[in-house]
């Protein structure tokens, strides 16, 4: 037993004196720029994949679009990655509740079963901080199935702010191709409809 034990130790050390050793060769920089420290190549520019992330504010049309009263027309569903609570798996109690969206004015005082959610905010922020071009690059950033989304839908992601303190409010709204209103209220999602005022 001792003996294996030696020899087992003995192949061991001469292993480790091998490894020691080894020089480890690489093919020279004989370029005259220096190295980037990080691999442009692996950043994606495909658009189709993935969801362009920025903060800007609101283009005309969206503005067009998204500046109206709206009423809280049915459950879509609840993202993939963890259910709200407080809504799962009904979320019947916003159903017909409003929202207003203006250019100077916002309230969700509408959403009446939330104290939560209760905002009136004059001159908020808009800003839309990410734009998908595909039902896939969405997908892949919030795992959210929008029913009805299409590949070759457009979702522009708006977040509200109060222009007091800079702080968003917990709910964001996904405008797909100018035409269709989505309210995110934690890991909830509804469609909204346009009240018609006569």
């Amino acid at each position: 037993m001792k003996k294996i034990l030696l020899v087992c130790i003995m192949i061991m050390l001469m292993l480790a004196s091998a490894c020691a050793n080894v020089e480890v060769t690489s093919k020279p920089n004989t370029s005259s720029e220096p190295k980037s420290e990080t691999d442009e190549s692996i950043i994606p520019k495909n658009t189709s994949v993935y969801c362009a992330q920025e903060s800007i504010n609101l283009d005309s049309e969206t503005e067009k679009y998204f500046y109206e009263t709206w009423k809280v027309e049915k459950l879509l569903g609840f993202a993939n990655s963890y259910n709200d609570a407080s809504e799962y798996p009904t979320g019947q109690k916003f159903i017909g509740d409003e929202i207003i969206i203006k250019k100077d004015f916002f309230s969700s005082k509408g959403l009446k079963n939330y104290s939560v959610y209760q905002y009136e905010l004059k001159n908020p922020l808009y800003e839309i901080t990410a734009t998908c071009y595909n039902s896939d690059s969405f997908y892949r950033l919030y795992k959210i199935d929008i029913p009805d989304l299409n590949i070759n839908d457009v979702v522009k992601v708006i977040n509200i702010s109060d222009p007091s303190t800079n702080l968003g409010i917990p709910l964001s709204f996904f405008v797909v191709n100018n035409d269709r209103l989505i309210l995110l209220s934690e890991a909830t999602i509804f469609e909204l409809k346009k009240i018609l005022i006569k």
